[in-house]
């Protein structure tokens, strides 16, 4: 039997103008873009909402709900449960622009928090198989959230997933198998954590982070999170003004024999090296590793990639080659290989289109094409994206773009 028809939500799909159907995508699309998973939302949900047979929806749903009326579950017409938590205050449509990137990070990250289930991490007991399987799906989720948006609103909740994890390896009861897939959980979480805190321009708690990441990834005996962990101390070395060792550290990374079955991480490490080789002067080593990116990306099995490597598409290879060809100086190439990452990029790398937006305007800014760069700049959508590291970077270039004769 059905309960009280919910007028409110019946009032506010009239007053947006939604149908069962279109108000079911946005739930999703909005899902989509906040936490990094989709709702699988229906008409039918929608009908069993407005008829009243659901008193509170799930958190999947009641969340991108809060974003896309501004308002809170009450007012939508639900009855939150009385073991609920509270849920994080919505972002309405005419209230998004007042609220600073603080308190917007500080939405998106409770959401997500809420969303994944990270307060249900074992704390006691016994763990077992299905707890890294479900582990593992949360980290596909985290994965999935900075590829789209970025790390602003994920560090606080990697830093304090990485916390549980540890808890529950502290405190738990487990096999010697499940331990090191509990290790290599921790090495991934600590990475995804280490990208977070780099994209929010915290830069000591990002090499913290990614020594944490190795420590974890060795007790794994896991070699792919052993390179995965190398790489980004690399990135780490690079992003600090130290190429060469960023360059050993890469090399050294490639040596590792499991990499022979595993070409997709290869032609990351390639096109890493590269960029490090430009910046030390070797123009036809950077040349040679761009081509071995391409050969071994050509030869990769890209539907099997690991959640980490989701982002390493022809896009993110032609933005890669642009990143490197800056370095060389040669920045008419790198603009032509930024174009076309843009050209080729998903919808879905919300954040990458952003990073490499900016990209093209500083690299317009730097052959002396103001006006291009400007309007390159300007034209950039950043709604949704939690990287303050771009964000700055998008000031700066529109600033600067302006003060030698861009439009204002």
């Amino acid at each position: 039997m059905g309960g009280t028809r919910n007028t409110c939500l019946e009032a506010l799909l009239a007053e947006f103008g939604y149908t069962h159907e279109q108000l079911a995508d946005e739930v999703n699309r909005v899902a989509e873009r906040l936490l990094g998973a989709p709702a699988n939302c229906t008409d039918r949900h929608v009908r069993r909402w407005i008829a009243g047979d659901v008193r509170l929806p799930w958190s999947r749903y009641l969340l991108p709900l809060q974003e896309i009326f501004g308002r809170g579950p009450e007012a939508m017409g639900f009855v939150p449960r009385k073991s609920s938590k509270p849920l994080p205050s919505p972002v309405g449509p005419a209230s998004v622009k007042e609220r600073s990137g603080v308190q917007r990070r500080a939405f998106i990250a409770g959401a997500l928090a809420t969303t994944l289930g990270i307060d249900q991490t074992p704390g006691h007991g016994r763990l077992g198989a299905g707890d890294i399987d479900r582990i593992q799906g949360t980290i596909t989720r985290l994965d999935a959230h900075f590829n789209g948006l970025g790390g602003g609103a994920l560090i606080d909740v990697t830093v304090d997933y990485l916390s549980r994890l540890e808890h529950a390896l502290d405190h738990c009861t487990y096999s010697e198998r499940v331990e090191r897939g509990m290790h290599r959980a921790i090495a991934e979480v600590a990475a995804c954590a280490g990208w977070s805190a780099h994209d929010c321009g915290q830069y000591e708690k990002a090499a913290h982070l990614r020594n944490h990441a190795l420590q974890a990834a060795l007790l794994s005996r896991d070699p792919v999170c052993v390179t995965r962990a190398w790489s980004d101390l690399a990135a780490q070395a690079e992003h600090a003004g130290r190429p060469a060792e960023a360059a050993r550290i890469n090399r050294a990374a490639l040596s590792e024999r499991h990499l022979r079955t595993r070409p997709l991480i290869s032609s990351l490490l390639n096109a890493r090296l590269a960029d490090c080789l430009a910046q030390t002067g070797d123009l036809n080593g950077m040349g040679r590793h761009l081509a071995a990116a391409e050969r071994t990306y050509d030869r990769a099995n890209t539907t099997a990639a690991p959640s980490w490597l989701a982002f390493l598409t022809p896009a993110e290879l032609s933005g890669l080659g642009a990143i490197a060809h800056q370095s060389a100086g040669q920045y008419r190439r790198a603009e032509a290989h930024a174009a076309q990452a843009l050209e080729l990029l998903e919808e879905r790398f919300t954040r990458n289109r952003a990073y490499y937006g900016v990209l093209l305007a500083e690299l317009q800014l730097a052959q002396g094409e103001h006006e291009r760069a400007v309007a390159t700049a300007t034209g950039i959508r950043t709604v949704g994206v939690t990287s303050p590291r771009i964000t700055a970077r998008l000031e700066r270039v529109i600033a600067a773009g302006r003060s030698e004769g861009g439009p204002p």
